[in-house]
């Protein structure tokens, strides 16, 4: 048990942890989050996380589908769910005073789902349509497609969709077994935030996930061995020419996690001002999607520069972007740039804590993966202490050796 002014830990007796935020306000968020994803998936299995997903809504031992489907939102709160390659996790966004029914309506859902055969099915044409309209996406594509040859023969080396052929194979058990193996309560935390104390978020935890008899994971997550540096071009036919630029990168317990991310804000980051947007596209027209993106794996991470141009285009925007790199790689930031980009991200780390539901999801994973929680106060003064030289330092190892993948 451990409460600072931010939030509140717990730990239910199955071994289930809790996070709680008391602020102010009528609405209400939580969530299950649960540390298994594609990535824990045996190869008979790929596409089975995110089918478990779906699946959890297709009814309970206490609840027909369209029940679990209508139970949160006829009192106008939102039930929902989203896989990545490392955790599965349940939300719900409710009113105050409907907080104690979300979480009885997640651990329904999570602990009793029966997977009825006829629901599967009809769910499984859903999830076709899903892998058919990302496929039509290239913007989306090209991202699964780059992080399966960096990390091809690993864990992280397939998409989270899955294929068709293996989709339609799979059934509830096994989703069962799948689950079985890796939603154990050991890997679980409880993540709320509302206007409402702690004790009265650790008592409905208590209330509605303590009688989950307690499981232990029984095997461990290996590391990718490693890669070679690639380029591949692949015929589409796209309007546009859509290219990623990347490379592996650190993984979440890694302390210089943050002078990257500071790195990518920088290069291209969401503002206007970020580097890639002022030469590429304010500067020389090219490019109207440009952006650098970074997503850190418990063991590893990759680090993303996406753009998408005119045919005739994309060699000077990679020529553009290869001397950005350069720049930072041997160029250390002035005191005053460096400043100006420091206020920059403390500002847009701020205002996302001011979406209660992405600050509720957030203190989840970092509880799940590190069983601690920085507080903002605590990120603002990491931000405020880095130097250029660790940033010329982060930018040497992560951009001196890129992997390029471009769509035509």
């Amino acid at each position: 048990m451990n409460g600072t002014m931010e939030f509140y830990t717990y730990r239910l007796p199955n071994g289930i942890r809790g996070i709680h935020r008391q602020v102010k306000g009528s609405v209400a968020h939580c969530a299950l989050v649960i540390n298994a994803g594609s990535r824990d998936e045996r190869p008979d299995q790929y596409g089975l996380a995110h089918f478990a997903e779906h699946a959890f809504f297709k009814g309970t031992v206490r609840r027909r589908a369209w029940q679990v489907n209508c139970r949160l939102e006829n009192l106008g709160g939102e039930l929902n769910a989203f896989t990545t390659k490392e955790d599965t996790t349940i939300h719900a966004t409710t009113l105050r005073g409907d907080f104690a029914r979300a979480a009885e309506l997640i651990a329904d859902v999570a602990f009793r789902s029966t997977f009825p055969d006829r629901e599967l099915d009809r769910e499984k044409e859903v999830i076709v349509d899903e892998i058919n309209t990302y496929k039509d996406s290239p913007a989306d594509l090209i991202y699964d497609t780059f992080e399966d040859l960096l990390f091809a023969g690993s864990e992280l080396g397939h998409n989270i969709l899955g294929r068709k052929a293996a989709l339609m194979r799979y059934d509830g058990d096994a989703i069962r077994a799948f689950t079985a193996r890796t939603h154990t309560t050991d890997q679980m935390v409880f993540s709320s935030i509302g206007n409402f104390s702690p004790r009265v978020a650790e008592h409905v935890a208590m209330r509605y996930f303590g009688e989950q008899p307690a499981s232990v994971r029984g095997f461990g997550r290996v590391a990718p061995g490693a890669g070679q540096p690639f380029e591949k071009s692949v015929a589409r036919h796209t309007h546009q020419t859509h290219c990623l630029i990347g490379s592996r990168a650190y993984g979440i317990g890694d302390q210089r996690r943050l002078p990257l991310a500071l790195l990518t804000n920088i290069l291209g980051g969401p503002c206007a001002n970020s580097l890639l947007n002022v030469v590429v596209r304010e500067k020389h027209g090219l490019s109207y999607n440009i952006e650098a993106s970074y997503t850190p794996y418990g063991d590893t991470g990759i680090s993303a520069i996406y753009f998408s141009s005119d045919h005739g285009h994309a060699e000077q925007c990679i020529e553009l972007i290869e001397g950005q790199l350069r720049r930072l790689r041997t160029e250390p930031l002035s005191a005053r740039r460096l400043s100006m980009a420091k206020k920059q991200f403390i500002a847009q780390l701020a205002i996302s804590s001011e979406s209660n539901e992405s600050y509720m999801l957030g203190a989840g994973k970092s509880l799940l993966t590190h069983d601690d929680v920085d507080t903002m106060q605590q990120v603002y003064a990491k931000v405020q202490a880095l130097t250029a030289a660790q940033l010329v330092e982060v930018a040497e190892e992560i951009f001196s050796e890129t992997s390029r993948l471009i769509y035509r």
